[in-house]
Protein backbone atom coordinates (compact mmCIF):
# COMPACT_ATOMS: atom_id res chain seq x y z
CA UNK A 1 0.00 0.00 0.00
CA UNK A 2 1.49 3.55 -1.25
CA UNK A 3 2.06 6.01 1.57
CA UNK A 4 -0.56 8.36 0.04
CA UNK A 5 -3.45 5.66 0.52
CA UNK A 6 -1.90 4.89 4.39
CA UNK A 7 -2.01 8.78 5.43
CA UNK A 8 -5.55 8.69 4.19
CA UNK A 9 -6.43 5.70 6.56
CA UNK A 10 -4.66 6.73 9.45
CA UNK A 11 -6.81 10.19 9.19
CA UNK A 12 -9.78 8.38 8.63
CA UNK A 13 -9.76 5.79 10.93
CA UNK A 14 -8.44 8.65 13.97
CA UNK A 15 -12.01 10.66 12.97
CA UNK A 16 -14.07 7.21 12.54
CA UNK A 17 -13.09 6.45 15.74
CA UNK A 18 -13.78 10.04 17.15
CA UNK A 19 -17.40 9.97 15.41
CA UNK A 20 -17.96 6.20 16.90
CA UNK A 21 -17.10 6.80 20.41
CA UNK A 22 -19.55 9.87 20.30
CA UNK A 23 -22.43 7.87 18.68
CA UNK A 24 -22.01 5.07 21.14
CA UNK A 25 -22.84 8.01 23.54
CA UNK A 26 -25.78 9.58 22.10
CA UNK A 27 -27.14 6.03 21.84
CA UNK A 28 -26.55 5.36 25.75
CA UNK A 29 -28.23 8.95 26.77
CA UNK A 30 -31.20 8.92 24.16
CA UNK A 31 -31.91 5.04 25.60
CA UNK A 32 -32.20 6.79 29.18
CA UNK A 33 -34.04 9.80 27.73
CA UNK A 34 -36.32 7.57 26.13
CA UNK A 35 -37.28 4.51 28.11
CA UNK A 36 -36.05 4.88 31.86
CA UNK A 37 -36.29 8.55 32.67
CA UNK A 38 -39.97 8.65 31.98
CA UNK A 39 -40.43 5.81 33.76
CA UNK A 40 -38.72 7.64 36.49
CA UNK A 41 -40.83 10.81 35.85
CA UNK A 42 -44.24 8.73 35.85
CA UNK A 43 -43.05 7.16 39.30
CA UNK A 44 -42.98 10.47 40.89
CA UNK A 45 -45.68 12.19 39.64
CA UNK A 46 -47.50 9.11 41.55
CA UNK A 47 -46.23 10.62 44.51
CA UNK A 48 -48.59 13.83 44.56
CA UNK A 49 -47.54 17.05 44.24
CA UNK A 50 -45.03 18.48 41.71
CA UNK A 51 -44.07 21.83 43.12
CA UNK A 52 -42.56 19.81 46.33
CA UNK A 53 -41.93 16.72 44.71
CA UNK A 54 -37.92 16.58 44.59
CA UNK A 55 -37.67 13.09 43.03
CA UNK A 56 -39.61 14.56 40.54
CA UNK A 57 -37.72 17.66 40.06
CA UNK A 58 -34.80 15.60 40.25
CA UNK A 59 -35.96 13.67 37.56
CA UNK A 60 -37.00 16.28 35.08
CA UNK A 61 -33.37 17.85 35.69
CA UNK A 62 -31.67 15.03 34.71
CA UNK A 63 -34.03 15.14 31.47
CA UNK A 64 -32.76 18.83 30.35
CA UNK A 65 -29.45 17.58 31.11
CA UNK A 66 -29.37 14.76 29.23
CA UNK A 67 -30.81 16.49 26.26
CA UNK A 68 -28.12 18.72 26.91
CA UNK A 69 -25.40 16.49 26.59
CA UNK A 70 -26.89 15.03 23.49
CA UNK A 71 -27.07 18.10 21.77
CA UNK A 72 -23.92 18.84 22.18
CA UNK A 73 -22.62 15.49 21.20
CA UNK A 74 -24.46 15.66 17.68
CA UNK A 75 -22.74 19.04 17.25
CA UNK A 76 -19.25 17.52 17.85
CA UNK A 77 -20.24 14.48 15.84
CA UNK A 78 -21.29 17.23 12.68
CA UNK A 79 -18.03 19.23 13.55
CA UNK A 80 -15.89 16.11 13.26
CA UNK A 81 -17.70 14.95 10.21
CA UNK A 82 -16.26 18.28 8.43
CA UNK A 83 -12.89 18.55 9.82
CA UNK A 84 -10.06 17.91 7.29
CA UNK A 85 -7.64 15.46 9.14
CA UNK A 86 -6.10 15.00 5.67
CA UNK A 87 -4.20 18.63 6.55
CA UNK A 88 -2.60 17.04 9.70
CA UNK A 89 1.47 17.09 9.59
CA UNK A 90 3.07 14.28 8.15
CA UNK A 91 6.21 15.08 10.08
CA UNK A 92 5.34 17.51 12.77
CA UNK A 93 3.29 17.15 15.70
CA UNK A 94 -0.18 17.71 15.49
CA UNK A 95 -3.63 16.04 16.37
CA UNK A 96 -3.77 11.97 17.26
CA UNK A 97 0.28 12.15 17.05
CA UNK A 98 1.83 10.38 20.21
CA UNK A 99 5.23 12.56 21.09
CA UNK A 100 8.01 10.87 23.80
CA UNK A 101 9.47 13.94 25.22
CA UNK A 102 11.91 14.10 27.74
CA UNK A 103 12.19 16.68 30.54
CA UNK A 104 14.68 18.81 32.17
CA UNK A 105 14.28 16.85 34.83
CA UNK A 106 15.52 13.67 33.18
CA UNK A 107 11.58 12.19 32.90
CA UNK A 108 10.65 10.33 30.00
CA UNK A 109 7.06 11.30 29.60
CA UNK A 110 4.73 10.41 26.56
CA UNK A 111 1.73 12.40 25.50
CA UNK A 112 -1.08 12.08 22.78
CA UNK A 113 -2.31 15.34 21.05
CA UNK A 114 -6.62 14.21 21.24
CA UNK A 115 -9.43 16.65 20.91
CA UNK A 116 -10.74 17.91 24.29
CA UNK A 117 -13.40 15.33 24.89
CA UNK A 118 -10.85 12.74 25.00
CA UNK A 119 -8.36 14.78 27.14
CA UNK A 120 -7.10 13.14 30.36
CA UNK A 121 -3.32 14.53 31.29
CA UNK A 122 -3.17 12.05 33.86
CA UNK A 123 -3.33 9.32 31.20
CA UNK A 124 -0.94 11.45 28.87
CA UNK A 125 -4.28 12.06 26.78
CA UNK A 126 -3.69 16.36 26.26
CA UNK A 127 -5.67 18.87 23.96
CA UNK A 128 -3.44 20.39 21.41
CA UNK A 129 -5.15 23.62 23.32
CA UNK A 130 -3.83 22.70 25.81
CA UNK A 131 -0.50 24.52 27.54
CA UNK A 132 1.45 21.61 26.70
CA UNK A 133 -0.05 20.71 23.30
CA UNK A 134 -0.12 24.16 22.15
CA UNK A 135 4.31 24.21 22.87
CA UNK A 136 4.40 20.64 20.95
CA UNK A 137 2.36 21.40 18.17
CA UNK A 138 4.44 22.20 14.43
CA UNK A 139 7.28 20.35 16.48
CA UNK A 140 9.38 17.57 15.40
CA UNK A 141 11.84 15.24 16.81
CA UNK A 142 14.91 17.24 17.78
CA UNK A 143 13.02 20.17 18.92
CA UNK A 144 12.88 21.80 22.79
CA UNK A 145 10.20 23.99 24.08
CA UNK A 146 9.14 25.78 26.85
CA UNK A 147 5.73 25.89 28.36
CA UNK A 148 4.34 27.75 31.48
CA UNK A 149 1.90 25.54 33.09
CA UNK A 150 -0.38 26.10 35.98
CA UNK A 151 2.31 24.40 37.96
CA UNK A 152 5.34 26.03 36.67
CA UNK A 153 7.35 26.65 33.80
CA UNK A 154 8.38 23.13 31.87
CA UNK A 155 11.17 22.20 29.37
CA UNK A 156 11.18 19.73 27.15
CA UNK A 157 13.06 17.91 24.38
CA UNK A 158 11.10 15.92 21.73
CA UNK A 159 13.03 12.69 21.47
CA UNK A 160 10.37 10.52 18.91
CA UNK A 161 7.30 11.45 16.92
CA UNK A 162 4.13 9.10 15.99
CA UNK A 163 1.86 10.52 13.50
CA UNK A 164 -1.66 9.20 12.87
CA UNK A 165 0.35 8.38 9.51
CA UNK A 166 2.64 5.97 10.90
CA UNK A 167 -0.03 3.97 13.61
CA UNK A 168 -2.07 2.34 10.02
Amino acid sequence: MGPARREEQGSRSMKAQLVKRFEDEIQVLERELRSELPKEIKRAREHGDLSENAEYQAAKERQRLLEARIGMLKKRVAEISLMNLDKLPRDKVGLGSIVHVKESSGDSLVYELVVPEQADPEKGLISPSSPIGRALLNKEPGDEVTVRTPGGVRHFAIIKLVTVYDEV
